[in-house]
């Protein structure tokens, strides 16, 4: 039998943000919040699209990602329940950069452009949090410059798997990811087959424990300095 979706108030208590409101701000965003279902495969939302809210995981995966005109793709990162992202075009008021993508069934919230704005002129730990996410985000995509031009497939799904801890970012409580070795090689913009290959290496290295369809982080700070300098 299907688990029953988490519902909005339950998938904002998963973020750091909606704690620092007040109850009044609170009641606000949950009036405004509305949720959409996107299958696995389907789109979130599209590069060169109109940003009018800001844009949250309830329930799913999520792989943000843009495909240049050659048809290179770059994946960014992935987005587990209770990340939020998004904001960085809402402030410029510019047209999203990128393509995120479903990679299973996922449920999405939706926070507009309204709301959010009034949230900023409202509360300083909104606007503190926003300035820390920004700032996780920035360091996550420089160290993207680093997987591709000095990591190897290994180190690269071990940096992969740790950015999905986060906790601005992806604020997962446990440290055992349902996730599929598919999945992670979408991530890791990599095959199924060399996605094993690695989890291989890295449970060898004491670092994680692979079972099927779950990942489970045994240490954190080794896999996300994994072959650092080497």
């Amino acid at each position: 039998m299907k688990a029953t979706p988490p519902s909005l108030r339950d998938s904002l208590t998963k973020t750091m943000w909606a704690a620092s409101l007040t109850p009044q701000q609170m009641e606000r965003v949950e009036r405004d919040l509305t949720e959409r279902f996107v299958p696995a495969g389907g789109y979130a939302c599209r590069k060169g699209e109109p940003v009018d809210h800001w844009m949250g995981v309830t329930e799913g995966l999520l792989k943000m990602s843009s495909v240049s005109p050659e048809g290179k793709t770059v994946t960014f990162t992935g987005m587990l329940a209770g990340g939020w992202f998004g904001e960085g075009s809402l402030l410029k008021t510019e047209l999203r950069k990128y393509d995120v993508v479903a990679l299973r069934d996922s449920r999405l919230a939706f926070m507009p452009r309204t709301t959010f704005t009034w949230l900023l002129d409202n509360s300083i730990p909104f606007n503190r949090f926003l300035l820390m996410q920004l700032n996780e985000r920035l360091g996550l995509f420089i160290s993207l410059v680093e997987f591709d031009r000095m990591l190897d497939t290994d180190a690269k799904v071990a940096r992969c798997l740790a950015a999905l801890f986060n906790p601005y970012l992806n604020p997962v409580v446990s440290r055992q990811l349902q996730i599929s070795q598919e999945e992670i090689g979408y991530l890791c913009s990599t095959s199924r087959q060399r996605a094993n290959q690695a989890l291989q290496v890295l449970e060898k290295e004491g670092l994680l424990k692979v079972d099927y369809g779950c990942v489970t982080i045994l240490d954190m700070d080794g896999l996300r300095g994994f072959r650092a300098g080497a």
